[in-house]
């Protein structure tokens, strides 16, 4: 790796390879769901989740952060969340649905919002970073993936613990949201206010 390339303008980082890693795995999770082998689906999905963990971590210890990190690992993200959704919203593997559709168009809405808003900010030369309200939905949106993949224990025993910890990850995303405009707001504002006050 060349050394005087600035660092948030390199992409053959540990974090980066890990967020490529991470959607290489997508077209795997889904050859495993359409031949309806749920426990490895589970496996890879998984795995995906603890790169996301492993290149945020490294990522900061080791200043490492850089511009393509920035738009990709969030992007990868999305498309692991939507990609799980989605395979438990589609008829696959002799099974049928499992998720109702609204939560998955919900979130789809969602995150196409924050890729546009994202990119305008970034347009901008402003980084809007996640909040805890976003970790925290992040990690319940997770949390119900996971669960789903156990749907059939859940429906024996009458209680869908799955469908509740989804509807609550979806309330708590349009929350984070919300958040997220307004941070995103206030700090175009803020270099507006700069802006004009240099001039």
């Amino acid at each position: 790796m060349r050394s005087d390339i600035p660092m948030e303008k390199r992409i053959w980082t540990v974090p980066n390879v890990l967020t490529m890693l991470r959607m290489a795995l997508l077209p795997v999770y889904w050859l495993m769901m359409y031949q309806n082998r749920m426990m490895p689906a589970l496996g890879v999905y998984v795995a995906a989740s603890l790169t996301d963990l492993a290149d945020g971590y490294i990522a900061r210890k080791y200043h490492q952060i850089t511009n393509f990190g920035k738009l990709m690992d969030p992007l990868a993200d999305k498309l692991m969340v939507l990609s799980v959704m989605l395979s438990f919203v589609l008829p696959m593997g002799g099974r049928e649905a499992i998720l109702p559709v609204w939560p998955f168009v919900i979130v789809l809405i969602k995150e196409g919002l924050m890729v546009l808003g994202g990119l305008f900010m970034y347009r901008k030369g402003i980084v809007v970073y996640s909040k805890v309200i976003g970790k925290a939905a992040q990690f319940l949106m997770v949390c119900s993936l996971i669960c789903t993949f156990f749907y059939q224990y859940f429906d024996r025993i009458g209680a869908p613990v799955y469908l509740w910890l989804l509807w609550a990850a979806v309330a708590l995303t349009l929350c984070a949201l919300v958040y997220y405009a307004i941070d995103a707001f206030r700090a175009w504002k803020r270099q507006q206010d700069s802006v004009d006050s240099a001039g």
